[in-house]
This record gives structure tokens, sequence and C-alpha cells, in this order.
């Protein structure tokens, strides 16, 4: 046994050391590169400051919506509400956002809600919506801002973004991005 301590021990204060000194500042390093300095993606409209890959409120019937927030969109206390999709109290809050989203889009079907558009992220803080997201809000937006309906889903196509490298994800859109290119629409 005394035989298997001293190296164990060794190993240990070896991974403390590097693990919390080198790495770390290896990986600081390469965010130091990145665009940035690695904080995100900053977007300035009408003179505010906003972070692209963090999810924002967007509940107005003339902007497309964001996904649902566990957390009301606070980025100092992400999270998920950690219940199970069989929780009441969770199936609860997603009929009322079925309810909610049927009463402002009374075009569309209730098989033709995305679940993204009910469901909050893991984090809660998601800033991306699917392609069918944007597309079942399309005609509510329109008729609101009195735009044909061509143009409001020809910017949800200018909008997509791929996934990664072309296979890793799914297809999104940004919907801070969209919305601002909405507010820029005549």
């Amino acid at each position: 046994m005394k035989q298997n301590i001293l190296p164990a021990i060794r190993l240990t204060l070896f991974c403390a050391v590097f693990f919390s000194g080198f790495y770390t500042l290896f990986i600081f390093g390469i965010a130091q590169a990145a665009p940035n300095n690695g904080k995100g993606e900053i977007i300035e409209h009408n003179g505010k400051k906003f972070y692209a890959n963090v999810g924002q409120k967007f509940d107005k019937d003339e902007y497309f919506w964001s996904r649902p927030s566990a957390v009301d969109y606070n980025a100092a206390g992400a999270g998920g509400s950690n219940k199970g999709p069989s929780n009441p109290d969770y199936l609860k809050d997603v009929e009322g956002r079925i309810e909610n989203f049927m009463k402002h889009n009374p075009t569309v079907q209730k098989s033709d809600i995305p679940s993204d558009i009910v469901t909050a992220s893991g984090a809660g803080l998601d800033p991306n919506i699917s392609v069918q997201a944007a597309k079942v809000q399309a005609q509510r937006i329109a008729d609101i801002r009195k735009v044909d309906i061509s143009k409001v889903n020809s910017l949800i196509g200018k909008s997509i973004e791929s996934p990664f490298l072309g296979m890793f994800g799914t297809e999104k859109i940004n919907v801070l991005k969209l919305n601002i290119a909405l507010d820029g629409l005549k």
C-alpha cells in the first residue's frame, strides 16, 4: 500500500497544478485570440448592447418570439427547470404556452407548433429558434407590420444559420439578429 500512496499523491499534485494553472492559461490564451476576446458577439441596436449568444426576451406580437426561458432570460442564473416531461407542473406550463401561442397565432394548428417555441432549453438562455418556429410566426408578423408575407419569409431564409461544419447540429435562426433585421424591413 505504501508504494501506491506516494505515486498517487505526486499524480494528484501534478494534475492540480497542470489543470488549475497551465491548462487554464492555455484555454484563456485561445479565448483571447477569438473575436471580442472570447466574450461572444456583441450587437449594438438603438443605443443598447446585446450579446447575440445569450437569449433575449421577445414576446411582442410584432417580433419573432424567443424560446421560453426557465430563468426569465437571466444570464446570471442560467439553468433549466429540472422538471421531467411527465411532471404535471411542467406539462401545465407547456400547455399554457401552447394556448398562448395559438391565441396570438390563430392561423396555426396545434400540430404545427414546433416544440422549441413552447419548451425551455436546458440552460434557459438559448438565443436560437428552429426554422419551423420562425415560419409559423411569419403570418402574425406580416399581418401586424402590414408587410407582404413573402418579405418576412425571405428574411427568415436569409437568417438561417447552417450546422457547424455542415454536420454538427441543425439549422437555426438567431432571434435577436432576425428581429433587428425585421426592424429594418420596409
